[in-house]
């Protein structure tokens, strides 16, 4: 493995410097979680459409087994993260944007733990075919662990149809709070590699970027010495800048590459591929042991938390459950929040499960979120500040002028799709104007417009064929008609023709 020099990296526009405080949970291993009485597992915890139920209740199942299949391309299986019966199929409150009740697998877990027989390991990956091993990845149900849970198959299939060139393994934890990557880096670099390698194999690649954050000294050690062991030249190190959001996938992208993928699109329609660094882990865990994603390392931190630190859950684990593992609340806690404090979640009730997309668990006795401020909005001084910083070069203050008087037809021109939900505009902000929530209510405006045209075309569209139908209806019956007419005068002037024909007869 080698190094790229920082020197050689595009600058990204705008950002932040912020506080890191990852200090009370990086130090430390990671800790196992006990399995809980039950596990909740969401059907939809992916990006995609929801996995489909093969299990029912009563059923017992063993860890590892597949228990909800994919539905279409995007989407991902689901296996169970422990040994139980299945005591329920039914509607749970997860968390997440939008929280609501999703159909979930219920597990009552039995204590054993125990072990499906797992599927050979892939004894010799970088002699195996490229889609042999994407699709052996998408068996598992392995997805990004970054925080979007997109189906790794998936993202897989569409870069080697776009023939990437470049293929980036995402270590830059740039958000406050969270560690789960850095003590993920700084305990299994070894097997982060090894993933990495195999992804470089499946996509037909010659070498992947390994991006860690500067701040991450000893993560960055992990990786030399473990490739100081493997002294493969496949893998490229290269040291990004502390500078937060620059672990966000479009933008490290850019760092390393200097192309910017376009509005709506994917790194892939740019030749490039991102992947977690805990996603590589899986991937290697899948090689090695032949079990799929059953578990992530999520951080638990704050002070409203005894015993900060990172954490091995099992999805479907209640929040509560890994609360008390981490020594449970103490009297600062007030806020619960599912992701750090610029773009996670608030979560209003522990008893919701862990996710894919759950990398950390906030307890705060602060406001919800960094962004966020308790201070009153006041009218916006038209500073320029928000659009300084903006990583995506917008227009914060003319984005919410425009969504504020309601003209939501300018508001694509002005780039709203291009918004990555930071929150910095917030931060900034002196005026308090909670600028990304702004940003967030009219992407979602504008979803629901577009559900609405699309309903209403489909509606069209049945009016126009049910017009179509009677049209053809109509016009089949006068050609019927009329058809029935020509007979009748056919039968009619041969009648007069036979009787003609008889009196003329002797």
């Amino acid at each position: 493995m080698t190094s790229a020099p920082t020197a050689n990296l595009f600058r990204l526009p705008g950002g932040l410097r912020l506080p890191a405080n990852k200090k009370q949970s990086a130090t430390g291993q990671i800790i196992d979680v006990p399995i809980p009485r039950r596990l909740i597992v969401s059907l939809r915890q992916h990006a995609g459409n929801a996995a489909t139920p093969i299990v029912d209740v009563g059923d017992q199942v063993l860890k590892g087994q597949r228990i909800a299949k994919a539905d279409g391309a995007f989407s991902a299986h689901l296996h169970a993260p422990t040994s139980g019966v299945i005591s329920a199929i039914e509607p749970h409150d997860v968390p997440g944007r939008n929280p609501m009740a999703v159909p979930c697998v219920v597990i009552d877990a039995d204590g054993q733990d125990e072990t499906i027989e797992s599927p050979p390991v892939i004894s010799n990956p970088f002699g195996t075919p490229p889609e042999t091993l994407r699709q052996a990845i998408g068996d598992a149900g392995i997805v990004g662990l970054g925080g979007a849970a997109f189906p790794t198959y998936a993202k897989l299939r569409q870069a080697d149809a776009s023939g990437i060139d470049t293929l980036i393994l995402n270590g830059v934890e740039c958000e406050p709070f969270i560690s789960c990557d850095d003590a993920l880096m700084r305990h299994h670099a070894s097997e982060i590699l090894y993933g990495a390698r195999i992804l470089v194999q499946a996509l037909s690649l010659k070498q992947c970027f390994v991006g860690v954050e500067s701040d991450k000294p000893d993560a960055w050690d992990a990786f030399n010495a473990a490739a100081a062991i493997d002294n493969n030249e496949q893998l490229v190190m290269v040291k990004i800048p502390t500078i937060y959001p620059s672990g966000g996938e479009d933008q490290l992208v850019y760092l390393l590459t200097g192309r910017e993928v376009p509005t709506g699109g994917f790194p892939s329609d740019i030749g490039a591929l991102v992947h977690n660094v805990a996603t590589a882990a899986s991937v290697a865990n899948l090689a090695l042991t032949g079990m799929p994603l059953t578990e992530r390392i999520v951080t638990v931190t704050g002070d409203g938390v005894a015993n900060p630190g990172n954490y091995r859950v099992r999805f479907g684990t209640p929040i509560a459950a890994v609360i008390e593992a981490a020594g449970g609340y103490t009297e600062a806690a007030h806020h619960l929040i599912m992701g750090g404090p610029m773009t996670g979640v608030p979560i209003h009730d522990d008893g919701m499960p862990v996710v894919q997309r759950c990398n950390c668990i906030l307890v705060s006795g602060q406001s919800i979120s960094v962004g966020q401020s308790r201070e009153p909005e006041r009218p916006c001084i038209r500073c320029g500040e928000c659009a300084r910083i903006c990583p995506v070069r917008l227009q914060p203050q003319q984005l919410h002028r425009t969504h504020t008087i309601g003209n939501r037809d300018d508001l694509a021109g002005l780039g709203l799709r291009d918004c990555i939900e930071c929150g910095c505009c917030d931060l900034v902000c002196p005026s308090h104007i909670p600028l990304t929530q702004t940003f967030r209510d009219a992407k979602a405006q504008q979803q629901l417009d577009h559900y609405e045209r699309e309903r209403a075309e489909r509606a069209r569209d049945r009016f126009e064929r049910r017009q179509q139908r009677d049209t053809d209806r109509e016009s089949s019956e006068a050609s019927r008609l009329s058809s029935l007419k020509d007979k009748a005068s056919r039968d009619a002037i041969a009648e007069i023709l036979a009787r003609k024909k008889r009196s003329e007869d002797p």
